[in-house]
């Protein structure tokens, strides 16, 4: 006789499959719209894309149900559609440009389709992440600082984020945020209760102890070098970001993300007045439609975007329609404009929908899950996702100044969509612990 749970476990199993062949028709016709506005499109290229595509979405929503079964259902179909989307406007500015980012871009889906298995089938309980939490600090760090080590590092439109290995071109920041998250939730379930309750009220607030403010105070110092040296403002919020969430998720304390906000706009506004790379990117951000800002180059990219996105209108041009090749980089750093001029400002809610449908998920195994290092775990992950969409959509809107962050599982660039699904993998993970039931059952 079925049980209760094994009804559960079938349950959401369908609802995914029935999600990811939604996913897989948005996918294909996404890419067969493009083809078809380029005067491009064969079918048997767009037969043989979805069967590639249909081959991932098999293989990674079988392997869930034999080692995650009580995974949530939604979240590998949402990111499944937000890669195809991104693949797919990729090859659209490739038509343009005569580029071939978008069949790089399909290898590293399906290798990081291929890392989100690997680590289901490794790391059968997220808990045992914890034994690793110091281990995880110094890789994160040792990877964030690696840029800087003459001969590794080089430098990339102004920012030393990258590091070359036999002639391969990555970015270890991607894999150092997920060390952290995991360093973070160790070090934070552990020191919780003092960081929590201890430390003087003012204004009906309890603020931490000078002696409490050792880690704050390490992380900003992180942050503010990997801005001033390494010139990466988008990282550098990034990373503070994530631990300021993070600490509030274990303290319940506005008082330590006051504090910290405070930290860090004292050390960027202190940067944007002494530093000449983070000033020009402040800048740019603030007279970006000045003719003196324009003329130098300094803005030209964020004007173009904008106008794009301006062109677009309410329902965007169509895929294939628009000019997103007149941006620089419209593969990457500004593939949320590009995707803006062809699929309107309607289309662009849909994504970030997309987007807020996981961080919610993300969250909801956080609230799920019974150990306290889980739900760090997963909160942090739900916060890094949150973080790099708000950086990304501000810099591109002007809401912020400009950063050099891509979009998650959106924009070119395999050390992202490899970090990504990595993290897809541990969100899953998580949440088939916070979902798993009783180990009673209880007879249908």
């Amino acid at each position: 006789m079925s049980t209760v749970s094994e009804i559960r476990v079938r349950a959401g199993r369908r609802s995914e499959m029935a999600l990811l062949a939604i996913s897989w028709v948005i996918i294909v016709l996404a890419r067969a719209q493009v083809d078809y506005n380029a005067a491009y499109l064969e079918i048997s290229v767009i037969a043989l894309y979805g069967l590639g595509t249909a081959v991932l979405m098999i293989a990674a929503h079988v392997v869930l149900d034999k080692v995650a079964p009580n995974a949530d259902p939604v979240l590998l179909p949402a990111v499944f559609a937000l890669n195809g989307v991104g693949i797919a406007e990729i090859h659209r500015i490739d038509l343009a440009e005569d580029t071939s980012f978008a069949n790089a871009q399909m290898i590293w889906m399906a290798l990081g389709v291929t890392a989100m298995i690997v680590v289901l089938l490794v790391l059968r309980d997220h808990r045992k992440l914890r034994r690793y939490t110091y281990t995880a600090g110094v890789v994160g760090l040792v990877l964030y600082l690696l840029p800087l080590v003459p001969g590794l590092g080089i430098t990339v439109n102004g920012a030393r984020i990258w590091i070359s290995i036999l002639g391969h071109s990555m970015q270890p920041g991607e894999f150092a945020k997920i060390a952290l998250v995991i360093f973070f939730a160790g070090y934070l379930v552990t020191n919780r209760d003092t960081l929590a309750l201890a430390g003087p009220k003012f204004l009906g607030m309890r603020f931490p102890r000078p002696r409490d403010m050792g880690p704050l105070l390490l992380v900003w110092a992180a942050a503010m070098l990997i801005m001033v040296y390494e010139r990466d403002l988008g990282a550098s919020l990034l990373f503070f970001g994530i631990f300021l969430g993070m600490l509030y998720v274990a303290t319940q304390r506005l008082s330590w993300v006051l504090t910290g906000a405070g930290l860090f706009f004292i050390g960027g506004t202190v940067a944007a007045l002494t530093i000449p790379h983070v000033r020009s990117r402040f800048d740019a951000w603030l007279h970006a439609l000045d003719a003196d800002t324009y003329a130098s180059g300094t803005s030209e990219q964020l004007v173009r975007g904008l106008f794009g996105m301006a062109s677009g209108g309410l329902f965007g041009t169509g895929l294939g329609n628009g000019r997103p090749d007149l941006v620089p980089y419209a593969e990457s750093d500004f593939i949320i404009a590009s995707l803006g001029e062809e699929l309107g400002l309607t289309g662009l809610m849909a994504i970030l929908t997309l987007y807020l449908i996981v961080v919610q998920r993300a969250f909801r195994a956080a609230i799920g899950v019974r150990d306290g290092f889980g739900k760090l775990l997963a909160s942090g992950l739900g916060f890094t996702i949150a973080i790099q969409v708000f950086i990304v959509v501000g810099g591109v809107t002007r809401v912020i100044p400009l950063t050099g962050l891509t979009a998650p599982f959106l924009a070119y660039g395999g050390s992202s969509l490899l970090a990504n699904w990595i993290v897809l993998a541990l969100l899953l993970r998580v949440s088939d612990m916070a979902r798993r039931p009783s180990e009673e059952a209880v007879p249908a």
